[in-house]
């Protein structure tokens, strides 16, 4: 399960250079996107740590896949309480990640950023008044990128609690194996077996900080580094790679309200293995 303790790597990672551009970045419409430009070319080290934070993103992204698939490979929703806070963990760090990539205040993000939000009036009867409120007026504005900046500085937090509580639900139980056998005879000290293996996680954030000085933006999008227009959209909103399947099943299917379920269902659907209990034991 090296996953689950890169993911934790990361989650630290990702709050502490996460904390160092919140000194410096300023949640106000009209100078968002110029204090991205002061951090990256103003502020020393700036730069490293605004691409280490970004590019931390698909880090975690593509650990937390492998978690998941692994977690379905080993007939992990047997633990009930395990599987349950780590979808909840799942869709908090999809909110928290579309929050941050509003942040930039680029065309890209401010676009999404309406594109995404303006779903939620497909909720019947409030659906207008909570699109109002999230947008705190009647467009995105410098008041929706102060909350969004919130939210996306508070969330982590929440985090850290709901990975312990996933922790300690999972310790008190043990973990799966592809054997399906959970005696305690199985079971081996973590050291230096877990120590060793967890070098493992060192040698990715080696290759991780060679990808992010040799290519940082070769995941990014070149309408993010152009400043955000409310009079020009542009010519394909397309969101970062980790939210690619989502979108996908939202622009499949013409209706809106039918393609906001698809979407929602794209996650929530893993909820009902917490209804199957088909599993083998050699216990």
């Amino acid at each position: 399960w090296n996953y689950g303790s890169m993911l934790g790597m990361i989650l630290i990672f990702q709050l502490l250079t996460g904390l160092f551009l919140s000194f410096y970045y300023v949640a106000d419409g009209l100078v968002a996107f110029s204090s991205v430009q002061y951090i990256m070319y103003d502020i020393n080290l700036g730069w490293l740590f605004r691409i280490f934070h970004f590019n931390g993103a698909s880090l975690f992204f593509i650990f937390l896949y492998l978690h998941i698939f692994k977690g379905l490979f080993m007939v992990s929703y047997r633990l009930k309480k395990v599987w349950g806070t780590g979808l909840l963990i799942f869709l908090l760090i999809m909110m928290e990640a579309f929050m941050g990539y509003v942040l930039v205040w680029a065309q890209m993000s401010f676009w999404a950023a309406v594109v995404i939000t303006s779903l939620l009036s497909v909720i019947p009867v409030w659906g207008q008044l909570i699109v109002m409120w999230v947008w705190s007026g009647f467009s995105v504005t410098s008041s929706t990128l102060k909350f969004f900046f919130v939210l996306h500085f508070l969330l982590p937090w929440l985090l850290m609690v709901l990975v312990m509580m996933h922790m300690v639900f999972l310790h008190s139980t043990g973990s799966t194996s592809s054997l399906y056998c959970h005696g305690d005879y199985d079971k081996i000290s973590f050291g230096p077996y877990y120590w060793n293996k967890d070098f493992y996680n060192l040698l990715v954030f080696f290759i991780f900080f060679l990808l992010v000085l040799l290519k940082p933006f070769y995941l990014g999008d070149p309408e993010m580094f152009i400043e955000a227009d409310p009079l020009t959209s542009p010519v394909h909103i397309v969101p970062e790679w980790y939210f690619l399947f989502a979108y996908a099943i939202l622009r499949a299917i013409p209706n809106k309200v039918l393609g906001v379920l698809a979407l929602l269902m794209s996650v929530l659907s893993f909820y009902f293995f917490l209804l199957f209990n088909n599993y083998t034991s050699c216990l």
